[in-house]
């Protein structure tokens, strides 16, 4: 069963989700949130903070679906704090605003995926399943934009891009592959390997680099010079 909480100041969309997400027989809604703060608040009820206890706090979610305008707390800190004191827990930046700064500024922050609020109830569903899975979901619409307009104008660390160094000629095969759109079931059949393999090269990358999901993946990839932004000659 994976877990799921909404945050969003507006209770009709909250109870929106709710319904759709609790249709599902392997999601449950464990959690609905007002803003960035009441989800922050949540999460540290349920789990010790990083230092007290656990090393790897359970704050009992997998998922979240996070709005990005809210009062007190915006989405973009509440990712932020997440991203830092719970690796296990996934977020999805929801908002009604397609622009490329708030994506840019999510993925940043350590959200895994980002999608339209006008989304169709089955992409939204598929997000949740794909994000828990450990791949990444970026808005359409988005993607192309994001990295011609924003990754390529900020460089990588070099510290980070010298970890890129360490991948094996496979792991680096595999980077590139993700920082192109492929699925772990498309990149084995491309490179003659198991679906698990995939996977085993996807943690080793992680890892080494040091980075959080495949999101980051593909941002270092544009941002490293290892693959040219679409639409360059």
């Amino acid at each position: 069963m994976i877990r799921v909480m909404i945050v969003d100041d507006q209770a009709l969309v909250r109870a929106g989700f709710a319904m759709l997400v609790g249709s599902q027989a392997d999601l449950s809604v464990v959690a609905q949130c007002v803003d960035g703060q009441d989800c922050v608040d949540w999460l540290a009820r349920q789990a010790p903070a990083p230092g007290h206890g656990s090393s790897e706090p359970d704050p009992g979610v997998d998922v979240i679906l996070m709005d990005v305008r809210m009062p007190r707390m915006d989405g973009i800190e509440a990712t932020t704090l997440i991203a830092q004191r719970y690796c296990t827990t996934k977020v999805i930046v929801l908002t009604t605003f397609d622009l490329d700064e708030y994506a840019f500024t999510a993925l940043r922050a350590g959200a895994s995926g980002f999608l339209l609020k006008d989304a169709p109830p089955e992409d939204l569903l598929a997000a949740i399943r794909t994000v828990h899975a450990g791949d990444a979901v970026i808005a359409p619409s988005t993607t192309r934009r994001l990295v011609e307009t924003y990754v390529r104008a900020v460089a990588a660390p070099q510290a980070l891009v010298d970890r890129t160094a360490t991948l094996t000629d496979r792991e680096r095969e595999v980077w590139l592959a993700i920082a192109q759109g492929l699925t772990n079931s498309e990149i084995a059949a491309a490179l003659f390997v198991s679906e698990t393999t995939v996977k085993t090269h996807v943690g080793h990358i992680l890892a080494k680099t040091g980075l959080r999901d495949r999101v980051a993946l593909v941002v270092l990839a544009y941002q490293a010079g290892a693959l040219s932004p679409p639409g360059t000659p």
